[in-house]
């Protein structure tokens, strides 16, 4: 198993730090998991109250950045760490971008959600929603584990379920364009639709970003 072991230092102290930022990162990472499960099951349960809810939430994951990568910047300027301890404060600065933009993900899903709420009609492409949403919520899941675990083998499988994604989406992005040619009146519906489908692409993408860090983490090579 390709797996990482972090150096121990002298200082107690600077593994407590490392400890701590990849702990903070971790908790966001939660934070935004659970934001993106909110904002898919209130897009199919039409569920307006639990969208606003992600809305009025998203800047708790905007202050989290914004701490964590203050730390990173403190530690690095403080200790000066190098080899594997830089590769590690530099991919949790990196994780917490991409976790960040999966949040604002999050919150256009939920905006979305209420347009689509306030509609009134559920209109096709919720299978798609539901499937693909499925599917990048477990990408995200299974990166953070990887993480944790400092588990190169199972960010890089990870990492290529982002393919599937790929495909289903630009599949969902037909039928609904289909669907709109069969019956105009359904285009702005289907097309609050696409823009969620998109966002969860978008999703996927960035959990594949965060695998890519793993990998560069543990085998300091870049994969990009």
């Amino acid at each position: 198993m390709d797996k990482l072991q972090l150096d121990q230092h002298i200082s107690r102290q600077f593994n407590e730090d490392l400890e701590d930022i990849k702990t903070a990162m971790l908790a966001m990472g939660g934070l935004v998991e659970k934001q993106l499960e909110d904002a898919i099951t209130a897009v199919t349960e039409a569920d307006s109250k639990l969208a606003e809810h992600i809305i009025n939430t998203e800047a708790q994951i905007d202050e989290m950045e914004k701490d964590i990568d203050e730390t990173c910047i403190t530690l690095i300027a403080r200790r000066q760490p190098a080899a594997t301890d830089l590769r590690l404060v530099m991919a949790v600065s990196k994780t917490i971008r991409d976790l960040e933009r999966i949040g604002d993900e999050a919150q256009k899903i939920a905006k979305m959600a209420i347009l689509l709420t306030e509609d009134g009609s559920h209109p096709r492409g919720y299978v798609e929603v539901r499937h693909i949403g499925s599917c990048v919520r477990s990408m995200l899941r299974d990166c953070l584990d990887a993480f944790s675990r400092f588990d190169a083998e199972s960010a890089i499988a990870t990492m290529l379920q982002d393919e599937q994604v790929d495909v289903d989406y630009r599949t969902a992005l037909r039928e609904t364009i289909t669907f709109m040619m069969e019956d105009p009146r359904s285009i702005s519906r289907s097309m609050n639709v696409l823009w969620v489908l998109k966002s969860l692409e978008r999703v996927g993408d960035h959990a594949k970003n965060i695998c890519e860090q793993v990998v560069y983490l543990v085998q300091g090579r870049d994969i990009r």
